[in-house]
């Protein structure tokens, strides 16, 4: 906590991607806030959003430029601001192992390369898991069909297979069987083969100040992550109320963060629930993908992102929450390529039952183009009620009422397609 006459803490916030946790602290945090920027991700940054966040000074690094050579001309820009930042938060995934280095050269907190390995390689993670005791799925790591084979014939199909740094299900796959091989390129990633596991998979977040989880907040998924990216509900449910897994969720995370030597941030991260018996899935140190992190301030009636910054700004917040219930997102869907001609008013989701928020991130006109992962979509709703059940229910009553209308997007032309794997 900052004391009297002590300055406040001024944040370096990794910003690849418009979510609403960057928005918020870009709202609530000037002027204790820098963005860090990778050129090569700028066409995922809105005009729109480089507009609204254009009151905070942003450090772009270069494409192709050494990060050394980077991290000085940091130095020397930092040096011109009133302030220079002595905290850092990077909530991206995939850019977790540059901005963590990063934020090492420039002399800022950081995860080590190791425990970077820990938070984002999938094989390094699940060795970790069972050096700490925790059960997890079987995996090998694989570079032809034939190794595919060979792990499935001692784990069974069908297997998984995901690239080891792999997030929101892009480029994961359920293989049913040997003939969905034929459209492996294995070639293209660093591959991990994995037992598929039955049971019931939930998500957990935390939060950790000086290495200690501070509270665990589990959410139900109605649908798997790997149904999802074929087609199912795509939805995520904060259980407030007592509803969620008869685990110790507390103590589960902050023998993983102990483990892995982790000392503050957002912990996010899947585990199954089979015959009773738990199996660590992934971990990551960063908020929650789509809108579970909100999910969990709707859910215990307190303001979550504050909490969040608090423990990367050094600060231990205070969990003072509010009354309970169970509070869910669904993402709204967005089933293909082209222009958007229609879509259900936002006014029209709100007078759903159960309906206390709805974001529409397209509107007719609206150029899209749909990928299969798991953070797809057209927008989202937040949707409340008492029981996990009924706000399952309230959801597919959304999904009953909303639509979307596009005009499909030319083909490609034969041999200018991309992707790992074709199904």
């Amino acid at each position: 906590m900052t004391g009297p006459g002590q300055p406040r803490p001024v944040l370096l916030m990794a910003d690849d991607r418009a979510t609403s946790f960057t928005r918020y602290a870009a709202r609530a945090l000037p002027p204790d806030l820098v963005l860090l920027r990778f050129a090569e991700a700028r066409r995922d940054l809105s005009d729109a959003y480089l507009r609204q966040t254009a009151h905070l000074p942003a450090f772009w690094i270069r494409e192709g430029v050494p990060l050394t050579e980077e991290a000085r001309r940091y130095d020397a820009w930092a040096a011109t601001l009133p302030r220079r930042p002595d905290r850092f938060c990077n909530p991206s995934e995939p850019r977790q192992g540059v901005a963590q280095h990063f934020a090492e050269l420039i002399g800022l907190p950081h995860l080590t390369g190791r425990q970077v390995r820990w938070v984002r390689d999938k094989a390094a993670m699940k060795d970790r898991f069972r050096e700490l005791g925790l059960r997890t799925a079987r995996y090998a790591r694989v570079a032809t069909a034939g190794d595919v084979e060979r792990f499935a014939a001692q784990a069974g199909w069908p297997v998984v297979l995901k690239p080891v740094d792999s997030f929101a299900c892009v480029d994961t796959y359920r293989l049913p069987g040997p003939a969905a091989l034929a459209g492996v390129d294995f070639g293209a990633r660093d591959w991990l083969a994995e037992e598929h596991l039955g049971g019931t998979e939930w998500e957990v977040c935390a939060l950790l100040h000086g290495g200690e989880v501070l509270d665990a907040w589990p959410s139900a998924m109605p649908c798997r992550p790997l149904d999802i990216v074929d087609g199912a509900m795509n939805a995520n449910i904060s259980v407030a109320t007592g509803e969620g897994p008869d685990v110790d969720l507390r103590a589960l995370v902050q023998r993983i963060a102990t483990g892995m030597a982790l000392d503050h941030g957002y912990v996010h991260m899947e585990f199954f629930l089979v015959d009773g018996e738990v199996h660590a899935g992934e971990i990551g140190l960063r908020p929650a993908g789509c809108e579970i992190t909100a999910n969990h301030g709707h859910a215990y009636g307190f303001d979550v992102f504050a909490a969040t910054l608090d423990v990367y700004l050094g600060r231990r917040p205070n969990l003072r929450y509010g009354a309970r219930r169970c509070v869910g997102d669904l993402l709204l869907p967005l089933p293909g390529s082209g222009t958007v001609t229609r879509i259900t008013p936002r006014e029209e989701l709100l007078r759903i039952p159960g309906v206390i928020d709805a974001v529409l991130t397209v509107r007719a006109g609206d150029p899209v183009a749909a990928r299969r992962a798991s953070h797809n979509a057209s927008g989202y709703v937040h949707v409340t009620g008492t029981t996990i059940g009924e706000v399952e229910n309230r959801m597919r009553a959304v999904l009953d009422a909303f639509t979307i209308e596009l005009t499909p997007a030319p083909r490609p032309c034969p041999g200018r397609g991309s992707g790992a794997v074709t199904h």
